[in-house]
């Protein structure tokens, strides 16, 4: 009898805890994960609007006639690109890009175009993955955009180098967006623990933007590289899928004519999976860096407002779930991208020109922003050792296909290579390591020390 009495009122459990998924599931918007970030400034955030741009302009063949080009041009120098390859060119390695010379913002930029739907190629790169497949630096990539990075880097080095000798003033900056935002994230990773390749440059002249970006590496190395790495989200109705499905990229696009019904499905399964699990499993795949996010809309509410963009280096919280939408798909386009982060820049400057902030107290606001983005970065580091982020600490082995690298990482004595070492690198030996005093006390990132782990580059 009580067996009896009992079964309705597990049923009612159940039918709380679904309605429970429901309700939490219906409110989850995709501004929730930002709204207690911090405003990006102008001085940040005003490279990215160009940088859209200048992918936006890789896509024609020629520059002098553009095909394409919005009212109001690309802004673009058609005799300031140094370099264009095809795919003919690259041997669809990877995607298209350029080199282009910005002598008005002093910056080298190497700009990668995103998933051209048409070439199997591009298909290759995507699907040349396995779960935990390849390591690199102690976390784990994506094996096929990781392989086209070391490409790209193998064909380009002599010339960036040469560059970059040149131009000793100038940032090297890796832009690029969907497919080219994974090859451009991991290219600046390449780029940073192989230094003496481009003549030894400081790390700090090198940066990057990965624009509607793939999910590509590990959460330990998402925000170790989040002083080099910033990745850009549109939430023009909701948000972009591509950041936020930790769903193999290779089972996306096998399943693309089903886009929806695999989003759907995913989005139930990871909403029944705990933070704290995908948090601490070593070989789930985040979007890279720093994160700018444009909002422009806010829930219960009909119509846009003005695009408001918010910045930080999170680590819990790092667009987990995946918002169901209709737009989830036109907000990974770069064309709206572009246009949405000029309105927020014009906002920006809007704003900035009715305050007219002095030359001086300009400066001022660039080395406070500096100082506070390394803080920033400081505190995302220890938040990662807080949570227990696996290898937060310094780079260590886990289960992976390529027996090969451990026996190659204990010949040379890399950190974090022994299999039986337990030893963990404590938070103050951590900081001491990665950070240095500047002439006014403040602490400064310095020059990366780390060695590649997984990729032989000639």
């Amino acid at each position: 009898m009580s067996i009896i009495c009992g079964l309705p009122l597990l049923e009612c459990v159940y039918c709380l805890a679904c309605a429970r998924w429901a309700w939490k599931r219906c409110l989850h918007t995709a501004g929730h994960e930002s709204e207690n970030w911090g405003l990006a400034t102008i001085e940040e955030f005003e490279p990215i609007p160009r940088h859209c741009r200048l992918i936006l302009a890789s896509y024609e063949d020629d520059l002098h006639n553009p095909l394409w080009a919005p009212p109001g041009g690309y802004g673009v120098n058609p005799d300031w690109m140094i370099l264009r390859k095809n795919y003919e060119d690259t041997q669809g390695r990877v995607p298209p890009y350029v080199i282009y010379l910005d002598h008005d913002n002093a910056d080298i930029v190497l700009a990668i175009r995103g998933l051209n739907m048409a070439k199997e190629s591009d298909y290759a790169v995507l699907l040349d993955n396995k779960l935990g497949q390849r390591k690199f630096d102690g976390g784990y990539v994506h094996n096929g955009l990781l392989k086209a990075a070391g490409w790209v880097i193998d064909a380009e080095c002599d010339l960036l180098k040469d560059l970059a000798k040149k131009y000793p003033n100038y940032m090297l900056t890796f832009i690029g967006h969907s497919l080219g935002s994974g090859v451009a994230a991991l290219l600046a990773m390449v780029v940073v623990q192989n230094l003496n390749r481009l003549g030894n440059i400081d790390r700090r002249r090198i940066r990057c933007f990965a624009i509607a970006p793939a999910r590509c590496m590990s959460l330990n190395l998402a925000v170790r590289y989040a002083d080099v790495i910033n990745s850009v989200v549109l939430q023009a109705n909701q948000d972009d899928f591509l950041p936020r499905t930790a769903t193999p990229l290779e089972d996306i696009f096998k399943s693309l004519f089903c886009l929806p019904c695999i989003l759907c499905l995913r989005c139930m399964r990871d909403t029944c999976i705990p933070e704290e699990k995908m948090i601490k499993d070593p070989r789930r795949l985040y979007a890279p860096g720093r994160l700018y996010h444009i909002v422009e809309r806010k829930p219960f509410r009909m119509g846009r407002f003005p695009p408001v963009v918010r910045t930080a280096v999170p680590v819990d919280g790092r667009f987990e779930h995946i918002i169901l939408s209709c737009n989830a798909t036109s907000d990974h386009a770069i064309i709206w991208i572009e246009r949405e982060a000029q309105r927020a820049l014009d906002l920006m400057l809007e704003k900035d020109h009715i305050m007219e902030i002095p030359v001086k107290q300009r400066m001022e606001r660039q080395e406070t922003l500096k100082r506070e983005h390394s803080q920033e970065y400081k505190a995302a580091l220890q938040r990662a050792v807080t949570l227990s982020v696996p290898h937060a600490f310094s780079p260590s082995p886990y289960g992976t296909f390529d027996d090969k690298e451990d026996d190659f990482n204990s010949k040379v004595g890399t950190p974090g290579s022994s299999t039986k070492s337990k030893n963990r690198e404590s938070w103050d030996d951590l900081i001491e390591r990665l950070f240095d005093k500047d002439e006014s006390g403040h602490m400064v990132l310095k020059p990366s020390k780390l060695t590649i782990h997984d990729v032989t580059l000639k």
